[in-house]
């Protein structure tokens, strides 16, 4: 099943995706090699403490990453982070934040993997309420400007809970598919009941 929720789900939190694994892969490149890599399964350079920003030119901050430890493994050219939080002012109003437990990032950043706890947060803003994307898994493949998951996914703002297994993001088409089992519930300030979507003669 699929539903196309761009005119609630912001487009702008689709290009975030995009724009960190851009950054990402730019930031986790290995210095270059002094020596042949060893054959082992051994970090060639690691990093406690990260934590770097991107600046625009009019010195403003534009996105930060920070987290725990990062290391890369020369055999094949991985790189791990744990407890990532990537923050993107690109829209400073509503500044969006994508944290997990932990993060792989393949080979010259083809597939980014994000593992456990995988949290898209856009702030609230105006009239709009903070809206909070959580799954355990999150696979975003920065070529494609896609970000997919097959597990379970729950999307949350002030007003709505959307619920579902299987989740695809294009920033490209800027279209949200929710690939089985969808299930919404809308909370009507004004009414003692909540409606569930699908059912609108439902009290």
């Amino acid at each position: 099943m699929q539903e196309r929720l761009t005119a609630w789900f912001p487009l702008f939190l689709l290009a975030t995706l995009a724009a960190l694994t851009v950054w990402l892969d730019r930031v986790v490149q290995p210095p270059p090699p002094g020596r042949p890599a060893i054959a082992r399964h051994d970090p060639d350079y690691f990093v406690d403490g990260l934590s770097v920003m991107r600046m625009a030119p009019d010195g403003s901050i534009k996105h930060t990453l920070a987290a725990h430890r990062m290391v890369h493994y020369p055999d094949d050219d991985t790189t791990h982070i744990e407890t990532p939080r990537f923050v993107s002012y690109a829209t400073r109003r509503a500044p969006v934040t994508i944290t997990a437990r932990g993060a792989l990032v393949s080979s010259e950043g083809e597939n980014i993997y994000f593992q456990d706890d995988v949290r898209v947060t856009r702030a609230a803003f105006a009239d709009r309420s903070e809206l909070v994307v959580q799954t355990s898994y999150l696979h975003v493949v920065p070529d494609e400007s896609i970000a997919r998951t097959d597990r379970a996914v729950t999307i949350t703002d002030a007003n709505t809970t959307v619920r579902a297994v299987g989740l695809e993001l294009n920033s490209e088409t800027r279209v949200l598919k929710l690939l089985s089992s969808v299930r919404g519930i809308y909370h009507d300030p004004g009414k003692p009941a909540d409606r569930r979507t699908g059912n609108p003669g439902r009290p």
